[in-house]
């Protein structure tokens, strides 16, 4: 598919399907990276075929002297820090949007821990040159409000870093779910780490365990089927979702209270602890008159709920959005552009809050979004063709990041997917 390619999207009068999901990225990346450092030759179960976790697998596999990560921001991240440990020389490099991410505090926290790690070009950004050595490890503080995926990479290899690692969280902590998840998968290979104080991390220098590990499904995905739900007026749609644990430590989860509030029911078919399950969606017909939430604790649903709100008529007001500037995009830009093509005068305040109050504009005649190289921009509005038949998608193979087969299933519930040049 190439990079100018267009769809147009129309949505099925009835939603009546059984969706099976794509694997949890979060959870698969991170138990590659951890597999990896256990010395194990057995593959964890279920990863999902997304970009993110297919760059690591063969990062992993070939062990190329350059790695090329693409747009996986977790990749890089992760990576970093495991190739400081795992042995070896190599550069790890990116798309020209990866070269101007920042890396510099994830460099600095590694470097302080004894890792050699050099720029191959600006200052503070990929590319990275990174010789393995054994680190000895000890108390390190990193401020509480970076990416998660910079905690969480150094978390990752604290099992095997001589004295162990301390990691105290300075200021506000955002994203704590998914340091949580990072935390369990790292216990689940037989790790030592637990919040041992309010702000501090403590992982014992114990190696990880080889053992068999099957991938849940990914609650992310889930979110865009909540959406379609909330969006179509068929009064007895059902939407099926395989594979989600209703004890699930993946933060967005969440995904099942917010949409509550927006007239979606989830009901499991069966809560046996620890069993991934399958998930039924249905309306409730009911529906709060505005939504005001933190996403501090689970960013990637942002896009998601933007949309799903303004479509529905319900004003919001959205706090703790401090990393979507740094995502594949600048994500409160983006959602505030084409939003405004929808009819829609979305508000931001500083780098942390996105608002509606109602406030309209003329939609432009023909609408087409732009994805900016953002997964979730696809993802999140393809959904919308529920209120605007006909609705136009530039550059929509970007879903490959993270839910390859997104417009298969959607062809598949009677979605009318065309393509055009």
């Amino acid at each position: 598919m190439t990079e100018d390619m267009q769809y147009t999207i129309t949505a099925p009068e009835r939603l009546d399907t059984t969706v099976q999901l794509p694997a949890s990225k979060s959870i698969g990346n991170r138990a590659l990276i951890i597999n990896a450092l256990s010395g194990s030759n057995i593959i964890p179960e279920n990863l999902s075929d997304c970009d993110d976790t297919e760059v690591i697998i063969a990062a992993l596999r070939d062990n190329p002297a350059v790695i090329d990560i693409k747009a996986a921001g977790t990749a890089m991240r992760f990576m970093t820090a495991y190739l400081s440990v795992a042995g070896g020389e190599h550069v790890i490099t990116g798309t020209e949007r990866m070269k101007h991410r920042p890396i510099g505090i994830l460099v600095n926290a590694l470097r302080y821990l004894g890792a050699d790690i050099s720029y191959e070009g600006e200052e503070g950004f990929p590319p990275l040159r990174i010789r393995s050595r054994q680190l000895e490890g000890g108390l390190l503080e990193v401020p509480g409000n970076i990416s998660s995926q910079y905690v969480s990479a150094l978390l990752m290899i604290g099992p095997v870093l001589q004295k162990g690692l301390q990691l105290r969280l300075t200021g506000d902590i955002i994203s704590r779910p998914y340091i949580d998840l990072t935390l369990w998968v790292m216990n689940e290979y037989g790790a030592e780490a637990e919040w041992s104080d309010i702000d501090t991390i403590t992982v014992r220098p114990k190696p990880y365990a080889e053992r068999p590990y099957t991938i849940e499904n990914d609650w992310s995905a889930a979110s865009y089927w909540y959406e379609m739900m909330a969006l179509n007026t068929d009064e007895d749609a059902r939407v099926r979702l395989t594979g989600l644990s209703d004890s699930s430590r993946q933060g967005d989860s969440t995904v099942r209270y917010i949409f509550s509030l927006l007239g979606v029911k989830s009901t499991f078919e069966s809560r046996e602890e620890g069993r991934p399950a399958m998930l039924t969606l249905r309306h409730s017909g009911r529906c709060v008159p505005r939504l005001e939430y933190d996403f501090v604790s689970s960013p990637d649903l942002v896009q998601t709920f933007v949309v799903a709100c303004a479509l529905l008529d319900v004003p919001f007001r959205f706090t703790g959005l401090s990393t979507l500037k740094i995502k594949e995009t600048d994500r409160i830009k983006a959602m505030k552009t084409e939003m405004r093509k929808l009819g829609y005068v979305i508000h931001d305040t500083g780098d942390c809050e996105l608002a509606w109050d109602g406030g309209r504009c003329a939609p432009e005649a023909d609408i087409c979004i732009d994805t900016y190289e953002d997964h979730r921009m696809a993802l999140a509005f393809a959904p919308a063709a529920f209120r605007i038949p006909g609705l136009k998608i530039n550059n929509p193979q970007v879903v490959t990041k993270s839910y390859p087969h997104f417009w298969e299933d959607l062809k598949a519930v009677g979605f009318r997917v065309e393509e055009a040049l």
